[in-house]
């Protein structure tokens, strides 16, 4: 199939890609190279994409509508995959804007392009922070999400919302998939796993929030890549009106959408997720330890039962395996030596 892909420059978007070529699908790639983080590591993604038969790379905006119209109609394609936005819990803090454009606003011209030509599967990338103050565990689809604690969450909930209209409305098939604090080779340096690791590595002190007293249901980015791509073959179908339906199963009972949690349910302490990082390094991390930061929560923990389900699969890499595999290629990227 052809399938465009949005953010294919960005940490998860640059291996679904890669996947989705060994596998013999077409790519069409997007994405704006904003300068969030380093430009290096995204030019670095795209380039090794760019020599791959298969693919074809596009720096677009998706607040351009026109350039996305415009992209279409000289690729149109089969399924969407809309991992695109504008990322960071903290950083919605300090710049807010930036998510309203590119999460709401990006969101809705990905969804035009849906409505105006049919496809076959339109999958949205959301997170486990949609879950919000939620306390019970381990998180659920068919819990309520209503509290979000973040302008990032609730932009990404939003996005859910927004989709499940266009679904309803215009009988798109679409699968909105929460993600669980994904980590591995080729990791966005704003997030906890290489900022440890380059503090441990450097000898300076890394900040560890809630003195330590969280956890997190760290998913390997290779599990990631597989959930979405055993996904991709099973579209929501729209229920017939009356039907009886599964009370585990988010799937709508008024429009051809689902919600998905993609994580291991296996969550593990922050401070076991250094301590394997130690053991990576070879060296012990100096920590700075501070109070929770506003918007941050204590732990996730997500319930995998309906993605196996649906897809026969569950994230099983454990955090000592993918550690080893993500300080590997970290050191090699980076010129580290052991």
């Amino acid at each position: 199939m052809k399938i465009l892909v949005t953010g294919t420059a960005g940490f998860i978007g640059f291996h679904l890609a890669q996947r989705l070529l060994d596998d013999g699908h077409s790519v069409v790639g997007v994405d704006s190279f904003t300068p969030y983080y380093d430009l290096a590591l995204k030019e670095r993604r795209n380039a090794l994409l760019s020599v791959r038969n298969g693919f074809q790379g596009h720096r677009i905006a998706l607040e351009d509508r026109t350039a996305l119209e415009g992209l279409w109609k000289d690729q149109p394609c089969d399924i969407v995959i809309h991992l695109a936005a504008q990322a960071g819990v903290r950083y919605s803090l300090e710049n807010p804007r930036a998510y309203i454009d590119s999460n709401l606003v990006g969101t809705f011209n990905v969804m035009e392009l849906t409505r105006l030509h049919a496809v076959k599967h339109f999958m949205l990338a959301s997170t486990s922070s949609a879950y919000g103050a939620n306390e019970k565990m381990p998180f659920c689809e068919t819990d309520r999400a209503d509290h979000q604690l973040t302008l990032y969450a609730a932009t990404k909930k939003a996005t859910e919302n927004m989709t499940h209209c266009y679904a309803h409305l215009w009988d798109i098939p679409t699968t909105a998939f929460r993600f669980f604090t994904v980590y591995g080779p080729w990791g966005r340096p704003d997030m906890a796993p290489v900022k440890f690791l380059k503090g441990i590595l450097d000898g300076t002190p890394i900040d560890v929030y809630n003195h330590g007293n969280m956890s997190r249901d760290f998913t390997y980015i290779d599990d990631l890549i597989e959930a979405i791509t055993r996904l991709m073959a099973v579209p929501p179908q729209r229920p017939e009106a009356g039907a009886l339906l599964d009370p585990h199963d988010s799937l709508s009972p008024v429009a051809p959408h689902r919600v998905v949690n993609i994580g291991g349910g296996r969550p593990s302490g922050l401070l076991e997720f250094i301590e394997e990082l130690e053991k990576a390094a070879g060296k012990k991390a100096l920590r700075n330890y501070l109070p929770m930061q506003p918007g941050d929560v204590a732990g996730t923990f997500a319930n995998a039962d309906l993605l196996q389900k649906l897809t026969g699969y569950r994230p099983s890499t454990s955090v000592a395996q993918g550690v080893q595999a993500f300080a590997g290629w970290y050191m090699e990227y980076y010129g580290v030596a052991r």
